[in-house]
């Protein structure tokens, strides 16, 4: 959906979407360069940035890759009552090792995003605390095997930029990997400390990390380096979506077949409607998350764009009815229970 769209409807003018695109492509660029890249002063970027956040349009969490840290990341689709799916779904969006929880349109499936940061707390997950749950009736764990990059991340709002811009910005911040670095990534009390506090603001100073942690100034900014470049630390913009104009968010459940696994999920992960596509093991083999302006968007992209793929021989389209959690904040509490 180009800008000038007549469908477009959006609380963000064009200045808003530049900064949108550069956040995304650097979550924690100084305001001063983007300003500069963007022809406006520091001071008006950090103002729109600040009304951005305030009213909910935008949140940027710095996250935890569990890859490098040798866990996998897991999607996680739960079956309840419809009497005590939202209770379900409420609960786990308290627990720290998932995200991207959401109630699903049929009242009665939860689906979150696990990222267990050790064996031990995986199998209290997976094994004892949610089978246990007195909500669960039904639990499916699809492990991520592969995800496939997006050509652009979403919103994809480069074309908003002119070529002197988009150079002017530098760089993109890495983003997570599927693989550990040659070294294993060890993590001191130091480090989570500072990786809690980024859970809640991606944007903190560097000042506040320090004070944290107890480290300097520098010793944070070389640190957060290190783990970016190690692909344990990331950077998320969680998005109000509504207040962006998109009506429907949802998921993609795909059998493919193994010979064009590989096609399918490259070619998902160039359509502007998807923001997230990974292989995964289980009785789907390919996973999507998608954004739509309406049903009838999501109607012409199941039957045009997705139909035209080769090698699917299975869809299936669960529309978000409600999402209580989005990108990971890293609680305080190591584990929290599930209400009964």
């Amino acid at each position: 959906m180009r800008d000038d769209d007549p469908r477009e409807s959006s609380d963000l003018d064009v200045l808003d979407k530049q900064i949108v695109h550069a956040l995304v492509h650097d979550a924690r660029m100084p305001f001063a360069r983007l300003g500069g890249a963007l022809g406006v002063s520091e001071q008006t970027v950090a103002r729109r940035y600040r009304a951005l956040r305030q009213c909910g349009i935008l949140h940027v969490a710095g996250q935890v890759n569990a890859a490098p840290l040798g866990h996998a990341r897991w999607v996680l689709r739960l079956k309840s009552t419809p009497d005590k799916a939202l209770r379900l779904a409420e609960s786990l969006s308290r627990f720290p090792d998932l995200s991207w929880v959401t109630l699903l349109s049929t009242g009665s499936e939860v689906t979150c995003v696990g990222r267990p940061r050790s064996i031990e707390r995986r199998d209290a997950l997976l094994l004892q605390i949610l089978p246990r749950a007195p909500q669960v009736l039904a639990l499916t764990a699809y492990e991520v095997i592969h995800r496939f990059p997006l050509d652009e991340e979403w919103p994809r709002y480069r074309h908003l930029l002119t070529a002197a811009q988009l150079d002017a910005l530098g760089p993109a911040r890495p983003r997570t990997a599927d693989a550990g670095p040659d070294a294993p990534v060890h993590l001191s009390a130091a480090d989570e400390a500072m990786l809690t506090l980024l859970g809640r603001d991606g944007r903190a100073p560097y000042a506040q990390l320090a004070a944290e942690t107890g480290w300097t100034a520098p010793r944070v900014a070389r640190r957060m380096a290190e783990l970016t470049a190690a692909g344990v630390l990331y950077f998320d913009v969680d998005f109000a979506i509504e207040r962006m104009g998109y009506g429907v968010r949802g998921a993609l459940w795909l059998r493919v077949r193994p010979a064009d696994l590989d096609a399918v999920g490259r070619a998902l992960a160039t359509h502007q409607e998807i923001v997230f596509v990974a292989a995964t093991t289980g009785p789907s083999n390919v996973f999507a998350s998608i954004i739509c302006r309406d049903t009838a968007d999501l109607y012409r992209y199941v039957t045009e764009r997705l139909g035209a793929l080769d090698g699917i021989t299975d869809v299936e389209v669960t529309p978000s009815l409600r999402v209580l959690k989005q990108a990971q904040t890293l609680l305080d509490t190591d584990r929290i229970a599930l209400v009964r």
